[in-house]
Order: structure tokens, then sequence, then C-alpha cells
């Protein structure tokens, strides 16, 4: 699944307000409902969903990443928001470190496997650290689009890495 076809500019939020992760939910999901990009799915069934998901364990997967998720009955796609934090997010992550991307999607509960095919997909794509770079670096929703389509050069990134500290 690649994960420019799932995302929008309207979809990308390149300033988070949240300082933890109950508020980081909640402000990605107002921000799809005030856009009206949920689908008609009640923004309150959804939020309760990725509530019950993170009292299971937290979706921070560490190196400054949270991918909450949850499944709906009523929704047809899958729906995705990015969302950016300068700061950073304290999001219980598995490494305590503050999140800075999240990656917040809902997939419709009949496509149930969709689930597994984005966790892998986003998961792979931000442990690159050049693709965490360019998209902390980015200006706008149009240029984190453009990495979420590209695949970073591998000459490049050990310069990066090296930068960043990244493992």
């Amino acid at each position: 699944m690649k994960l420019a076809s799932i995302l929008t500019k309207e979809k990308i939020l390149l300033s988070m307000d949240a300082e933890e992760r109950w508020q980081a939910i909640e402000e990605l999901i107002q921000h799809l409902d005030t856009r009206d990009l949920l689908g008609g799915e009640n923004s309150q069934d959804i939020l309760n969903s990725l509530h019950l998901r993170e009292e299971q364990t937290s979706t921070g997967i560490g190196s400054g990443v949270a991918i909450p998720h949850a499944f709906s009955d009523k929704l047809e796609e899958v729906i995705a928001v990015f969302g950016r934090s300068e700061n950073g997010i304290n999001f219980d992550a598995i490494d305590n470190a503050p999140v800075k991307f999240i990656l917040l999607f809902i997939v419709p509960k009949k496509n149930y496997h969709l689930h597994l095919q984005a966790l892998s997909a986003i998961a792979k794509m931000f442990n690159n650290c050049e693709i965490r770079q360019n998209l902390a670096e980015a200006k706008d929703a149009a240029e984190i689009l453009e990495i979420f389509s590209s695949t970073p050069s591998r000459t490049h990134s050990n310069h990066i890495s090296q930068r960043l500290d990244c493992d």
C-alpha cells in the first residue's frame, strides 16, 4: 500500500499543538472531521476505537513515530491523516522518545487485512532516517506528499544518518 494513495494535502497537519497522545489523536480526528473527510463516519465512534486500541499498548513505535489505527464498519475505504509536531508529543512510545510524526489511519472492518499491509508499509518507511529528516524539513503538504510518493536515495542516507545520529 502506497501512503501517497491514501493521503492528500488536506489530510496533512503540518504543525500539531498537542502535547500528549490523547490530545494528538483528538486533534487529528478533528482535522479530518472539520473537513468532512471521515466519509460520514461518526468521529466519536472512531475516537472510541482509537482509545481502545491505545489502551492495549501505545502505537508509538519509536524513532519519533506513532501509528494510531482503528477499524470501522461504516467506512468504505482507508482514511489516513498525517501530523507533524516540532516540539514532540508524549506518546508513551516504546523508546520513551517524544513523537514528531503521527500517521493515523482507519480501516474498514471488511478490509481487515489492509491494516497489516498499511502498518508494514508505514513502519518500513519511517524506519528510514532520511525520510524522517525530509519530513521534518518539508515546508508544506505538497513536499510531504512527495516524500511519501518517492523512494529516498541510499547514497545520501549515510550522510543524513550521521547528521541525525541514527543507528
